[in-house]
């Protein structure tokens, strides 16, 4: 399906950025796109994820997070990891990051954010100073999952409400 330009402007797009795509960030665009889904908004949303890292350039979601996502009855597609570029700059409406490396490297590759675009996910939760630890390296899935969900339903009332705020 092609979608025009005028369905894309009444989009909310969401790019979801972490260090290799295979983690966070695609659990965010799995966990996002299943809230709109659920909330019959899925029309309303353009969403994808990217990495800062070329490390895991073309490889599926990672084993174990799949596995937390399957749990919480998540629906994955199909995913292949991908690097951000400086085009999705002007694709997205936010570009949402999980920790202060991913948003020094996403201010790196897409030139500094003039339309202040960039943000944490957890700014839209209940403890906004908060990163989403890299579950890679604290191999709590779970932890990453609950902190993603949580981002992501504050993401979600944010953009659906009468009071929009990014």
């Amino acid at each position: 399906m092609k979608i025009g330009s005028d369905t894309i402007a009444a989009m909310n797009r969401i790019l979801f950025v972490c260090h290799g795509n295979i983690c966070r960030s695609v659990s965010a665009q799995y966990i996002m796109q299943d809230l709109a889904e659920k909330a019959g908004k899925s029309d309303e949303f353009l969403i994808d994820s990217a990495a800062t890292s070329a490390e895991e350039l073309g490889n599926p979601i990672y084993p174990p997070m799949r596995r937390a996502l399957a749990a919480h009855s998540v629906p994955i597609g199909t995913h292949t990891a991908r690097k951000l570029r400086a085009s999705d700059y002007g694709t997205y409406d936010l570009l949402i990051g999980m920790d202060q490396e991913n948003s020094f490297y996403m201010h790196r590759i897409l030139k500094d954010d003039p339309e202040h675009k960039i943000h944490f996910l957890m700014e839209y939760s209940d403890t906004p100073d908060r990163e989403i630890e890299d579950p890679w390296y604290t191999r709590d899935f779970e932890q990453a999952y609950q902190d993603i969900l949580a981002g992501c339903q504050g993401l979600f009332r944010s953009l659906t409400s009468s009071e929009r705020r990014f």
